[in-house]
């Protein structure tokens, strides 16, 4: 895979919604927009791993510089 050395890192925040626990996923401190996802979404997301890394690494050369 291309690149995969170059792993975004970032801030991870446990917090509650509707009483359910919610992740938050921020670029860094200040990000306004975080990715904010469940215990559903999680199994989801983690089901599919392997899905999303060749997702990165056949669109890496596109990725904006942020």
């Amino acid at each position: 895979m291309a690149n995969e050395t170059a792993e975004m890192s970032g801030v991870a925040e446990e917090m509650e919604f509707n009483g359910k626990p919610v992740l938050a996923l921020k670029r860094d401190e200040w990000d306004k927009y975080p990715l904010r996802f469940g215990l559903g979404k999680a199994a989801l997301i983690l089901g599919n791993l392997e899905a999303i890394r060749a997702f990165r690494a056949r669109h890496q050369d596109r990725r904006a510089t942020s």
